[in-house]
């Protein structure tokens, strides 16, 4: 769990709908994919179910067969489609800096491949100390242990999954797909409407 007393804490963080709002960068990539293939794709719903790996959604609009080929194109056009319309979640950088002020590392963990979610890093400008892609629920446990992570914060109950399987406090905001009461009876340790609620949370912590 969280101990804030250890010199080499970490909290780790989710990506998208977490620190990233990437919503209309990916609908306009699902838009440009069903322009290209001819498929009708309803981006609204695409964004609705924002957070597991991109072949589960994928899976909704083509054929098994086709998915790979799909993955691989949308990967191809997500550079320079979606990471210029991604911005910053409200309270992200605020709650970068309320755990490095108290002298934490911060750990990006993401079910986003690992170029583009370094890229969506470095295009924010997020301090961060470690990114890490390419992993989805309880899978993100490992890269999570490996960093020394204490904390996960994450949008989805995949992300509580993560920090169950890191032996991790799993600290959710209702960003998401998932609104508070879904994330509580989930089982997040910890609940908040957003990241602009984290720094009141993190500074009171281990008091509150």
């Amino acid at each position: 769990m969280l101990d804030l007393d250890s010199p080499d804490f970490a909290l780790g963080f989710d990506l998208d709908l977490t620190l990233a709002d990437t919503r209309e960068g990916i609908s306009a990539v699902y838009a440009a994919l069903s322009s290209e293939t001819g498929v009708p794709i309803d981006t609204r719903a695409v964004v609705a179910r924002i957070g597991p790996p991109l072949e589960e959604e994928l899976a909704y609009w083509f054929p098994p067969s086709e998915v790979p080929a799909m993955a691989a194109r949308y990967r191809a056009m997500y550079a320079d489609v979606a990471v210029p319309a991604t911005v910053a979640m409200p309270g992200a950088a605020e709650a970068l800096e309320a755990v490095r002020t108290r002298g934490g590392r911060v750990v990006v963990v993401s079910g986003k491949n690992q170029a583009d979610t370094e890229r969506t890093v470095r295009f924010l400008g997020l301090k961060v100390d470690a990114v890490v892609g390419g992993l989805f629920g309880a899978e993100k446990g490992v890269a999570l242990r490996d960093h020394g992570v204490g904390a996960y914060i994450g949008d989805h109950t995949g992300d509580v999954d993560a920090a169950r399987a890191a032996a991790a406090m799993a600290v959710a905001v209702a960003t998401g797909s998932f609104d508070s009461d879904a994330l509580t009876a989930y089982g997040a340790d910890v609940v908040l409407p957003d990241l602009l609620a984290f720094r009141t949370w993190f500074d009171g912590y281990p008091a509150a």
